[in-house]
């Protein structure tokens, strides 16, 4: 049917919005000031980056930027995980395996799920290039996080601002400079995602499952909960997809620290208080990050940057470019890790 939900994806904006905390408090003038140095930032962090990651943007229809709060954040996440997780939801409710009353608990399940999980990491996230499967991709600025976040760690605003924004406006170049990027991206996490998600009425025993491995999961060291949930062939794929999150963000520090000390006067300051804060972080966001499996993802994003660094060592940034040719040409998950294997192969 097609009003058939697996999420409820109301009950996860109104669990998310519900869970939001107070944002750090403003005046008026300095809301209309932050959002208008946030747009600059931007518009100044463009032609630095595209220059330093070599990437032509010229003649492609450009994404705009969103300065947002998390409210706002919230929402469009909400609908992008929609548009990505609809065809998926197609396909299951096409089978008509699950009752009514299943289908209708495991929406509900599922939307506090994700609600609970997208309120907390709106209160963290500082920025992000968002796909929107089925509409206009854009950059979002989150006003409210980099506002706490430049406070917190007692550093310049305006160079905070532009750092910050010189990590978020490479992404943006490179969904424009590689435009079949965006859809290879989209339409393999849809694959996988046919892969993990269960029949409604399977979930009961997945939560089970789930409840009886969460002491592993949160176990230091440990692994995150959806590698605790999945079979070896589906962390296959997912360590693919992976793969490719790894390069683009690790090609977007790399690109950060390699613009930013020529335009950012403050970025050694600023990029050692951050990763003290990071580090710093406390027992409950340390938990929640261990159980999301957002701790190995960090250590992932390192290991992107890493094969960015050795790649153009060895073969130039326009060698390094070969990477942009093709979905063939992206690095899997054992290249991310050992990129002389990656040259190998693409380079000969």
């Amino acid at each position: 049917m097609a009003d058939e939900k697996y999420v409820d994806w109301e009950l996860a904006s109104r669990t998310a919005r519900r869970l939001l905390p107070d944002g750090p408090k403003v005046s008026l003038g300095e809301a209309h000031a932050t959002v208008e140095d946030l747009r600059d930032a931007a518009r100044r962090a463009h032609d630095p980056v595209a220059t330093t990651a070599q990437l032509d943007t010229s003649g492609r229809p450009d994404s705009p930027v969103h300065v947002v709060d998390r409210a706002h954040w919230i929402d469009v996440n909400v609908a992008s995980m929609s548009a990505l997780l609809d065809p998926v939801v197609d396909k299951m409710t096409a089978k008509r395996k699950a009752g009514a009353a299943a289908r209708a608990v495991s929406a509900k399940v599922s939307g506090a799920e994700a609600g609970a999980v997208m309120g907390w990491v709106s209160t963290k996230v500082l920025g992000q290039y968002d796909l929107a499967p089925d509409g206009q991709p854009s950059l979002l600025l989150v006003a409210p996080n980099i506002v706490a976040a430049e406070r917190q760690l007692k550093v310049d605003p305006a160079d905070f601002r532009l750092w910050v924004c010189l990590h978020e406006e490479t992404h943006r170049v490179q969904f424009t400079a590689v435009p079949w990027l965006r859809e290879h991206l989209v339409q393999r996490v849809r694959t996988l995602m046919v892969d993990l998600v269960p029949e409604p009425d399977e979930l009961p025993q997945r939560l089970q499952e789930i409840l009886g491995r969460l002491p592993e999961a949160l176990r230091e060291g440990g692994t995150g909960l959806a590698d605790l949930v999945t079979t070896p062939e589906q962390r296959e794929q997912l360590a693919n997809v992976t793969a490719v999150m790894s390069l683009l963000e690790g090609h977007a520090d790399v690109v950060m620290d390699d613009v930013g000390p020529q335009i950012v006067p403050t970025v050694e300051e600023i990029r050692r208080r951050f990763d003290k804060r990071r580090q710093g972080a406390g027992a409950v966001d340390r938990l929640l990050r261990r159980l999301l499996g957002m701790e190995a993802k960090m250590r992932q994003y390192r290991d992107g940057a890493k094969f960015c660094r050795t790649v153009q060592d060895r073969v130039g940034v326009e060698g390094f470019n070969a990477v942009w040719t093709s979905p063939q040409t992206l690095p899997t998950a054992r290249e991310i890790e050992a990129p002389l294997a990656w040259i190998e192969r693409v380079h000969g």
